[in-house]
């Protein structure tokens, strides 16, 4: 995760985080989370496979005619939900499929809001009504993530495979703001609205939406099948970068947050475009992004649980290969904690010997190799070189 905001507006930020990295997990604010010495993961917890629609590029291949059977039972959740207390995760995110879609989901969350859970919401946003919002807000959950993938209704509902669907989640973003639940923009960009960025921050400001966070498509799910019609080249990924960073410039750090996900090396763009306009700011972002050590947190900062109870390193990882685990064979702490486990382990060893341009790379320090699950996909290789990658090396 590539924090524009907190590196270009962050003075002060660094001695935040240190003030904070030793605490327990549960009293970090989430903008802070990222920056932790403890690997308890923020969780992304597929509560279903359903969805009331069915977008080109889902990296579940969810839809309205995906299979329930084998979903977790209410009293199954809740055990989960206790064990994750129990050892001390930060955030659980409760996703899909649709979560709306999950009759018990306020049941869950009131149940993870009294253990002392933090939690967020992602969602596509058409079922999101003024009753709904106020369940959410009532539930504890605190943020509502809505994907906008288009600033035309045209373009949205494209993707969405659902007409009328960009009209309902620009209602869904008008309901949160009304009733005060704090939501942000979700976006994966690609050949198809890139071109459109720049509308779609604008857009997103006049919503309200407190965060933009753009993601880069990953070839898992249903993206698998348009990932070579969709994918971005090298230039475009940097014109999209640079509009960012002029954007997150432009823009109050306490109003809209911006970052991207999916390629760590998208903080080499960030840090040469504050080192060009001479910001005061550049030490302490490098030094917040060398706090990572090695970029990409899948296995470590973050973890998925899927729809039945599988457990992978984060939720692109999502093969046959990268399967941890399963949550009714063996409580997730136990499964997180083993240091033994060959699939947690592999994400976990940042010194790995890379191919490609990786590895004679000299950003690698800060990038940790991009995204491993991309290069794998593409490449067949966990270590070989992230295709995505667009620096060039000194």
């Amino acid at each position: 995760m590539n924090r524009i905001t907190q590196c270009l507006h962050g003075r002060g930020t660094v001695s935040d985080v240190m003030r904070h990295r030793h605490k327990p997990l549960t009293d970090v604010p989430s903008n802070y989370l990222a920056f932790s010495e403890k690997y308890r993961p923020v969780v992304f917890w597929n509560l279903t496979d359903r969805c009331n629609l069915s977008c080109t590029h889902c990296y579940n291949q969810s839809g309205p005619k995906s299979p329930t059977d084998g979903e977790f039972t209410t009293a199954e959740a809740l055990k989960v939900i206790d064990d994750l207390a129990q050892m001390g995760v930060p955030l659980i995110l409760f996703t899909g499929g649709e979560p709306l879609m999950r009759a018990d989901i306020w049941e869950l969350a009131h149940h993870a809001r009294n253990s002392g859970l933090k939690m967020a919401l992602s969602t596509n946003g058409t079922l999101i009504t003024a009753d709904i919002v106020r369940r959410i807000k009532e539930s504890g959950i605190e943020y509502a993530g809505i994907s906008l993938d288009g600033a035309r209704a045209e373009t949205h509902d494209r993707f969405r495979n659902s007409p009328g669907a960009f009209e309902q989640t620009l209602a869904a973003f008008a309901a949160c703001k009304e009733a005060g639940v704090r939501c942000g923009v979700r976006v994966t960009l690609t050949t198809e609205n890139c071109h459109e960025l720049e509308a779609l921050v604008d857009l997103a400001k006049g919503l309200g939406a407190s965060r933009f966070c753009l993601y880069w498509l990953v070839p898992t799910g249903r993206g698998i099948g348009s990932y070579d019609r969709l994918q971005l080249d090298k230039n475009e990924v940097i014109e999209a970068l640079s509009l960012l960073y002029r954007k997150a410039k432009e823009t109050d750090g306490s109003s809209m947050e911006f970052l991207t996900v999916d390629a760590p090396q998208d903080c080499i763009h960030l840090l040469a475009s504050m080192e060009e306009d001479g910001s005061e700011d550049l030490a302490d972002a490098r030094e917040l992004l060398e706090s990572l050590k090695g970029g990409c947190s899948a296995g470590t900062r973050v973890a998925n649980i899927d729809a039945h109870g599988n457990v992978y390193p984060c939720q692109f990882a999502r093969s046959l290969e990268f399967l941890a685990g399963n949550v009714r064979d063996q409580p997730f702490s136990e499964i997180w904690s083993n240091t033994a486990n060959p699939v947690l382990s592999r994400f976990r060893q940042k010194e790995a010997r890379f191919g490609g341009r990786c590895e004679a790379c000299n950003y690698r320090v800060l990038c940790g190799g991009g995204c491993r699950v991309r290069a794998h996909a593409v490449k067949g290789d966990l270590l070989g070189e992230d295709p995505f990658c667009f620096v060039q090396q000194p």
